[in-house]
């Protein structure tokens, strides 16, 4: 069933849960992760080809004031934890991954 609307990419409501002491911290860990259409939450760095070596993938930091300003896509979740208070951050969860605007009495 498709609606009669198109949607933009971006959320323009989104769904924000903050855990243990919230935005406390200085410095953030940045994942970003992809909702699908059957309920799969797949990591978004998964998509992208393995670094060669031992090495692995380089985390993301981000500065308090960067955290406040991310805004996710329709079907995006951004969890941010805190480098120093490892039980402080946030989650931001865009409408499509919240669940919020499915139909809750299709048949």
């Amino acid at each position: 069933m498709h609606t009669g609307r198109m949607f933009r990419r971006d959320a323009q409501t989104f769904l924000i849960h903050l855990f243990g002491r919230g935005l406390e911290d200085d410095r953030y860990v940045i994942e970003r992760y992809r909702s699908l259409a059957n309920g799969e939450i797949r990591p978004v760095g998964a998509e992208q080809p393995k670094a060669k070596g031992r090495r692995g993938q380089r985390r993301t930091i981000a500065t308090l004031s960067a955290v406040k300003k991310l805004r996710p896509e329709r079907d995006e979740i951004i969890v941010c934890t805190g480098v120093k208070l490892a039980r402080s951050g946030v989650q931001i969860w865009g409408l499509a991954a919240s669940g919020l605007d499915a139909a809750r009495h299709a048949r």
